[in-house]
């Protein structure tokens, strides 16, 4: 092992060891609040922490999910020790969940994880910062009446998230808030100056060690307003001994097998705890600064085991936790290990340090998950989301104001509802897309169907249909259609069988899925045919090349299946036009003006001009081939023009400046082109005016080989003279992508072949 990876690996295991001690100080009283606000003991919740740590961390695939006791169980946990009598009951119920999710796992039921629409995920982590922040100002500030745990806006207490911050006013501790404004100011002068890296101290821990330090210092002082009870710490249950510590332990009731109310619980929990990791792991990658990916079904497996462990040893369930993985990113965690870690101290710590423990204010820990809420619920997530429009913000928006007022999972269900209606609203006001495109065999309707087309969308798709014009063609596209209802696979073949064959109406299909057992069918011509390049005029064919270059200059081409032009060419081919265009890359002439295979006869050479071999190939695309139209194409920004009208100004040749002996031809060509004004301004010019120059020299060499085609070809004069073809020039604006004709174009009465 080389050096530089030794020290990469130290780092990474400095890293994952700091982040794991942070989000234990973190997860310890968590655990200990998600027990009492869930009705099971205690200790239940600190174990639940060392299973998730521990036994789900090395499980699981996931690099930065920590998990542990979640706030969203709450409510699920309470109401199932309520109705099963006793928690041994519980945790029988619970093992059967992890079973469950063991089963979901290897069935591969994680993959739903990835139809969760990014708004609600992005939503989640403002929800969750947003929670954060008003959960623990109240303990900031030492009112503690409620744990730690608690998330969910109606409290048992019959208070409420913004009651409670009112409260504040009449429940203030003084040591404790100031344990608190300390540790936050510390966290900000640390974010800030970037302490953390300077000094190899993580910030979180100087916050728990000065704040249990200024605990110990308000409790040597005479006022009591000052002095931090247990209520304001970390309660950690503490054994006297072995025995009782072994005593915390508690193992499912395997009488109860035969109860049908476990497997109603069982089954609650299993989807519960599934859902919210799914949910909760879908977040985190979305935080990772690694881009790192967790594989769900392989999360089911992980924290399935962890459940049939915490039911066979007394611990609530556990489910991957936003907030505890959140700190673990925050501070740094790179790897797995970070989770692992933060376990086992949760495992010895608990068992051997538990008065240290419960001297920690729990007031420090507040400004911890504060700075973590402030992160996660940033400005700048909400400005990108607003960026995205109102079919991402507003799904973000509810989301967000859902978990807040209600719980986690009921705010979950809101989100994706809302962003389900927007899809099919989306749908229901745009169920088909209607283009009308111009292919050279004629006008065809492109209907392109929504990603999913259901029985609603039966009028607008009709309607559609019904505006196709008698006599034309159709293209009903589902290229991109995911699901397509009976009722509308049953329009379309009514349709192509007894209303387009009585409207004469020619009927394409494509994309259609296998299962709806309807064919690809194409029955539109959309290349060059002889029948096509018979029925042409001159005009009409500069016409279609124009309307190709406005295509491709607004970034709308003609879908063509090249696959089945090359089979249909390849006999042979009837183009309608002759391109001459300059060697340059940015002037290739099917693409500028949006043509298919064979559609045209394509002759490029540097500065577009003629010889004998050019005009060779001209005539047998006109007199032999059948092509209505020459078209010569000069372009802005020509090198060709430039290193002319730059030799000419110079008085050298092009071999004596380049070294290359067949240039001299070229140059030659294009001389003729310039002007006496432009061969006196152009050396003092400055750049746009040498650049207006050069495109002046093009257009004006443009105009010239037209003039010496004519000269020089008697067959494609007599051709134009008799109407069969037109010889046209057009100068192509690189920058714009419009090409511009620039000579007299042909009339559309003009005669035709």
């Amino acid at each position: 092992m080389s050096a530089e990876s030794s020290h990469g690996r130290m780092q990474t295991i400095s890293a994952d060891a700091t982040s794991g001690l942070v989000v234990f100080l973190v997860a310890l009283p968590l655990c200990l609040g998600v027990a009492l606000a869930s009705g099971a003991p205690l200790f239940s919740g600190v174990l639940s922490g060392i299973i998730g740590g521990i036994v789900v961390g090395l499980i699981s695939g996931s690099h930065t999910s920590v998990s542990g006791p979640a706030a969203g169980l709450t409510a699920v946990v309470s109401a199932q020790i309520a109705l099963l009598g006793t928690f041994e009951s519980f945790l029988t119920a619970v093992l059967i969940a992890g079973l469950m999710q063991i089963a979901l796992g290897i069935s591969r039921a994680g993959s739903i994880a990835a139809f969760f629409p990014s708004s609600v995920i992005k939503g989640l982590l403002a929800a969750i910062g947003v929670i954060l922040i008003l959960k623990q100002i109240p303990h900031l500030f030492g009112h503690d009446t409620d744990p730690e745990g608690e998330m969910s806006f109606l409290q048992p207490d019959h208070e409420n998230t913004f009651s409670e911050l009112i409260a504040i006013i009449g429940d203030l501790h003084w040591g404790a808030a100031l344990v608190g404004i300390a540790s936050l100011a510390i966290l900000i002068v640390y974010g800030r100056y970037t302490l953390d890296k300077k000094l190899k101290v993580p910030a979180p821990l100087i916050v728990v060690v000065v704040g249990t330090m200024m605990k110990f210092a308000f409790d040597r002082t005479a006022d009591a307003t000052w002095q931090i009870g247990q209520s304001h710490l970390v309660q950690l249950p503490v054994a006297k001994g072995l025995n009782e510590f072994v005593g915390f332990l508690q193992m499912a009731d395997f009488t109860q097998f035969s109860n049908p109310a476990v497997y109603t619980a069982a089954v609650t929990i299993a989807l519960v705890a599934s859902l919210e990791t799914l949910l909760n792991i879908e977040a985190i990658d979305n935080l990772d600064p690694h881009g790192r990916v967790s594989p769900p079904n392989r999360e089911l497996i992980a924290q399935g085991v962890g459940n049939i462990t915490a039911g066979l040893v007394g611990a609530i369930p556990v489910t991957s936790v936003i907030i505890r993985s959140s700190v673990n990113i925050n501070t740094g965690g790179r790897t797995k290990a970070a989770t692992v870690f933060h376990g086992f101290l949760l495992l010895f710590c608990g068992a051997l340090l538990p008065q240290l423990l419960s001297q920690i204010p729990l007031s420090c820990l507040a400004a911890i998950l504060l700075m973590t809420g402030i992160k996660l619920a940033s400005p700048e997530l909400v400005k990108q989301m607003w960026q995205g429009g109102k079919d991402e913000f507003i799904p973000f928006m509810t989301t967000t104001a859902s978990i807040v007022l209600t719980d986690l999972l009921t705010g979950i269900v809101i989100g994706l509802f809302v962003s389900v209606a927007f899809i099919l609203y989306s749908n229901f006001k745009k169920p088909v897309t209607r283009i009308v495109e111009k292919h050279i065999g004629g006008d065809l309707v492109r209907i392109e169907l929504a990603n999913i087309v259901s029985f609603f969308n039966r009028p607008s798709i009709s309607r559609a249909l019904q505006e196709v014009p008698d006599g034309g063609q159709v293209l009903i596209d589902a290229s991109q259609s995911d699901y397509i209802h009976p009722d509308i696979l049953q329009l379309i073949t009514d349709y192509e069988n007894k209303t387009a064959p009585a409207r004469n109406i020619s009927v394409s299909l494509l994309g259609f899925r296998r299962k709806y057992q309807i064919q690809d069918r194409i029955q539109y011509v959309d290349f060059s045919s002889r029948d096509v390049q018979e029925k042409m005029t001159p005009a009409q064919t500069l016409q279609v090349l124009l309307d190709g270059n406005e295509r491709f200059r607004t970034g709308n081409p003609l879908q063509r299946n090249l696959h089945r032009q090359m089979e249909s060419t390849a006999g042979g081919q009837h183009p309608l036009a002759v391109v001459l265009t300059c060697i340059d890359s940015r002037t290739p002439a099917e693409l500028i003006f949006d043509m298919g295979l064979g559609d045209l006869f394509s002759v490029r050479i540097a500065g577009n001009i003629v010889s004998a071999k050019v005009l060779g190939s001209m005539e047998y695309g006109c007199a032999r081939a059948g092509s209505k139209l020459v078209l010569v194409v000069g372009h802005t920004r020509c090198g060709a023009v430039t290193s002319t009208v730059q030799l000419a100004s110079e008085g050298k040749s092009a071999r004596d400046a380049t070294g290359c002996e067949h240039l001299d031809a070229i140059v030659r060509s294009i001389t003729p082109s310039i002007d006496e004004t432009t061969l006196r301004d152009f050396p003092g010019a400055s750049e746009s005016e040498q650049e207006s120059l050069v495109d002046q020299v093009a257009r004006n060499n443009v105009l010239n080989t037209i003039e010496r085609i004519r000269e020089h070809s008697t067959v494609l004069r007599e051709l134009e003279a008799q109407g069969q073809i037109a010889i046209v020039g057009a100068m192509y604006n690189v920058s714009t992508g419009e090409v511009e004709v620039i000579t007299q174009a042909p009339l559309v009465g003009a005669a035709k072949a």
